[in-house]
C-alpha cells in the first residue's frame, strides 16, 4: 500500500512532486483497475477533443485528422540568418581585404622633411609621379619594355590632382618647365642647402628625390601638396595586364624607336607593354614634351576609369591581382591612407568622365638653360590664374595654350 498522499510517489532516496495535479477519487487508476475500465483522459485545452481532436497530429500515428500548422516566421528566421551570414563573410573579407592592402601600400615619402611649406588651401591637393624606376625588372623585361638599363630614377611625368567641391582638376607639370630650384633640406643628411638656381624641373628630382620635388613645385606655385603618389615603369605595366589591357582611341599614327611605339590611328587596347610605349611616346609628336603629357593624362584617365568599375572592384580573381600589382611598386607618402588612394582614384575617374578639367600648365614658349638646353616657359598670367582658382577651390576657367 502506498503510504504517500495522493499525487506523490515514492522515491528510493527522495520524495518528489509529480508534475501532474492528483486525479480525482473516481479517476484514479486503481479505481478505475478495479472496475475494469480505461481511465478518463484529462481533456486540452485549445479545441475538440484536446491533442487527438481535429488540427492536431497531422496523420501521425495515434494523431487526429489535421495537418500540423507550420510554425510562423520560421521561413523569415532562416532568411534572416542567412542574410547575417553572408553580412559577416562580406564584412571579414573587407576587413581582410583592407589590412592586406593597406599592408602592402609604401609609405616611404616623408613630407615633413619638405621646409617653408605654403598653407594649405582648399581641397585637397596629390601629386602623382611617374618614374623610369626600373627597381625589380630583369634583363629581359628592360628589354621588352624598351627602358634601357640606367642607374637610379628619374621622374618621367609629373601631375597635380586637385580634389574640391567645384569639379576635380588634372594639371600636367611639363618635366622640362624651367623653375626655380630653392634651398631645401636634404632628405637623408637633414643638411640645409643653398637654392641651385634655375633648371629643368625633373632636376629637382634627380638631385634629392620626392621631398625636393614637392619643395620645389609648392615653391614655384604656391600650392600646397597634400599627398604624394609615385609609380615605376613595371608597376605601371603590370597595373594595366592585371586589369585586362586598357582600351583607348589614339588620336595618330604612332611610330617612336625610343620608346618602342607603333600604333595606327583609332581605337584599340593596349596591354602593360603597349601603355608604357604608348605614355613615353615624346620623338613621334610634333609638340614633344606637351603632346606627351597630354597623352600621359589621357591615359592615366582612362587606366583609373578601368580599375574603378565593378568588373574589377567585385571581382576578387581581378581585384586582388590588380591591388597587389600597383601597391608592389607604388610610392606614397606617410600619411598617405588607403581611403586617400581611393579617393584619387575616382577623381581620377571622374576627369576622364567629364565632370573636371584636364589640362597642361598654361605656357608661352621655350627658354635656354645655363646647360645651354632648351627648357619650357610657364605661361605667368594664366598659371598664376590657374593656382588661385585651384587654392581657392574654384571652378577652373584658365585654358591652355
Amino acid at each position: 500500500m502506498n503510504a504517500w498522499p495522493d499525487g506523490w510517489t515514492e522515491n528510493t532516496n527522495q520524495a518528489q512532486r509529480t508534475s501532474e495535479p492528483p486525479l480525482p477519487p473516481e479517476l484514479s487508476p486503481r479505481r478505475a483497475a478495479a472496475s475494469g475500465g480505461v481511465p478518463r483522459q484529462q481533456a486540452y485545452a485549445g479545441g475538440p477533443g484536446g491533442p487527438g481532436g481535429p488540427g492536431y497530429g497531422g496523420g501521425r500515428p495515434g494523431g487526429g485528422g489535421g495537418a500540423r500548422p507550420r510554425v510562423p516566421g520560421s521561413r523569415a528566421r532562416k532568411v534572416k540568418l542567412t542574410v547575417l551570414a553572408l553580412a559577416v563573410v562580406v564584412l571579414a573579407w573587407s576587413v581582410g581585404t583592407y589590412f592586406w592592402a593597406d599592408g602592402k601600400v609604401r609609405r616611404e615619402v616623408d613630407l615633413s622633411k619638405v621646409i617653408d611649406r605654403p598653407a594649405a588651401g582648399k581641397g585637397t591637393n596629390y601629386l602623382i609621379v611617374g618614374s623610369d624606376s626600373r627597381e625589380g625588372m630583369t634583363a629581359a623585361q628592360k628589354k621588352d619594355l624598351h627602358t634601357g638599363s640606367a642607374a637610379g630614377k628619374r621622374t618621367d611625368s609629373m601631375m597635380i590632382l586637385h580634389v574640391g567641391d567645384n569639379g576635380n582638376s588634372l594639371i600636367s607639370l611639363p618635366r622640362d618647365s624651367y623653375v626655380t630650384i630653392p634651398s631645401f633640406k636634404g632628405s637623408t643628411s637633414g643638411k640645409l642647402y643653398q637654392s641651385p638656381g634655375s633648371d629643368k624641373l625633373n632636376a629637382a628630382y634627380s638631385m634629392d628625390g620626392a621631398t625636393l620635388l614637392v619643395r620645389t613645385i609648392e615653391y614655384n606655385t604656391g600650392l600646397h601638396i597634400d599627398h604624394y603618389a609615385e609609380i615605376g615603369f613595371s608597376g605601371f605595366a603590370n597595373i594595366v595586364d592585371a586589369v585586362g589591357g586598357v582600351t583607348l582611341d589614339i588620336p595618330q599614327d604612332i611610330k617612336d624607336s625610343k620608346s618602342g611605339a607603333n600604333f595606327k590611328k583609332g581605337k584599340q587596347t593596349l596591354n602593360g607593354q603597349q601603355a608604357l610605349e604608348f605614355v613615353r611616346t615624346r620623338y613621334a609628336l610634333a609638340g614633344s614634351d606637351l603632346d606627351r603629357t597630354k597623352n600621359q593624362q589621357k591615359f592615366l584617365a582612362a587606366l583609373s576609369s578601368e580599375v574603378a568599375t565593378p568588373g574589377t572592384i567585385l571581382n576578387p580573381f581581378k581585384l586582388y591581382p590588380t591591388m597587389s600589382a600597383g601597391l608592389d611598386t607604388l610610392i606614397v607618402d606617410k600619411d598617405m591612407s588607403l581611403w586617400n588612394l581611393a579617393s584619387m582614384f575616382w577623381a581620377m575617374k571622374s576627369v576622364q568622365g567629364g565632370n573636371g578639367t584636364s589640362m597642361n600648365m598654361p605656357t608661352s614658349g621655350s627658354v635656354t638653360t645655363s646647360s645651354g638646353g632648351s627648357a619650357i616657359k610657364w605661361d605667368t598670367t594664366k598659371a598664376k590664374q590657374l593656382i588661385s582658382e585651384l587654392k581657392n577651390d574654384e571652378k577652373v576657367t584658365v585654358k591652355a595654350s
